[in-house]
């Protein structure tokens, strides 16, 4: 390496093999986010796992179950409802922003 001679930042390759140049704030991003993408699933998870179950075994064996099919949620599984929706969401999108980074 001789004096005055700059080096160019070597780029990176992207997923679909294009050189990528990348900011200090990609960076950031890029860092941040297996992190959050980890945060959702277990979030995701624990969202569904709280969620009562909307059929007994009963059914399953030709039982007779019509009152858990019009089951309207209310209160709190409503809000693990709606909260599952929202993260599964939040977690495809952070996926399509790793693909994309």
């Amino acid at each position: 390496m001789s004096r005055g001679i700059l080096l160019k930042q070597q780029p990176s390759l992207h997923i679909f093999n294009t050189p990528c140049y990348c900011s200090g704030d990609m960076e950031i991003v890029r860092t941040i986010l297996p992190y959050v993408q980890i945060i959702l699933s277990i979030l995701l998870v624990a969202a569904i796992l709280l969620q009562q179950r909307g059929s007994s075994i009963g059914g399953a064996f030709g039982g007779d179950n019509f009152s858990a099919t019009f089951h309207k949620r209310r209160g709190a599984e409503l809000f693990l409802h709606k909260f599952s929706i929202v993260t599964a969401i939040l977690f495809v999108a952070s996926t399509f922003l790793s693909l994309i980074v």
